[in-house]
């Protein structure tokens, strides 16, 4: 059993380095595994759902230093809570696509797009706004044993909230999305590289160019594809107007 447990150790704990830094293998496999599930997600398969899950829990020992020994000098808690958002999310995600695909053609995409409605984009954004102080204050409360400039628990609240709205709406099938997703990145890519996670920073700044593409073949499916109808229980599928 020990010889077991310093195999499974070595491989947990194996890094690499990269122009002197050491990095954790495990955090260059799970954004792949996150990559692999954004362009699953593209494509529309319901496979993007349990890929995510299994990238996001490999993310989690990497940014939770704390409890899991990482190469970098500090954990980043938002980031660590987020990929145990991800999972609760994407349970759901991959049970709506799994009920929308129960009623399509054979080799279809899980869904259909369509942006979200007026009502329900207000109602996102209202809760978003409210959640990134709320989280923030949450961060600032906890702490995290090290002396953090204000702006630091903002960026990471915000990746944070932004990061589960992007997935509800995936799961819902909202276009909208993709556009948090760039709203995002676009914090997420510096506060990782100032932190030392040198191969999620590169990954998510190569989503930037994956997100962009995902928009607009989303966008076009929500134009030109012909809705289905609603799936009892998963909530409706159908197109609205912007």
């Amino acid at each position: 059993m020990d010889v077991w447990n310093d195999i499974f150790s070595d491989i947990f704990y194996a890094e690499l380095t990269v122009f002197g830094h050491p990095i954790a293998w495990r955090e260059v496999v799970g954004n792949v595994f996150g990559f692999g599930s954004a362009i699953l997600g593209m494509r529309r398969t319901v496979w993007a759902w349990p890929i995510g899950i299994i990238g996001n829990a490999l993310l989690f020992t990497v940014f939770m230093g704390v409890w899991f020994a990482n190469p970098q000098e500090h954990s980043l808690f938002g980031q660590a809570a987020r990929q145990v958002f991800f999972i609760a999310t994407s349970v759901y995600g991959w049970w709506r696509w799994q009920q929308s695909r129960k009623i399509r053609v054979k080799g279809a995409p899980a869904i259909t797009p369509r942006w979200a409605t007026r009502t329900e984009r207000l109602s996102y954004l209202i809760a978003a706004a409210g959640l990134v102080v709320v989280v923030q204050w949450v961060f600032r409360s906890v702490g995290l044993g090290w002396d953090a400039p204000s702006w630091y628990y903002w960026t990471d609240a915000w990746i944070f909230v932004g990061s589960i709205l992007a997935t509800y709406a995936m799961a819902r099938g909202w276009v909208d999305f993709w556009l948090a997703w760039i709203a995002v990145d676009l914090v997420g890519v510096p506060l990782l590289w100032h932190s030392g996670y040198y191969p999620s920073a590169v990954m998510y700044a190569v989503y930037g160019g994956l997100v962009l593409w995902g928009f607009v073949v989303w966008r076009r499916a929500a134009r030109d594809e012909t809705p289905e109808p609603a799936v009892t229980g998963a909530g409706p599928v159908t197109a609205d107007a912007r």
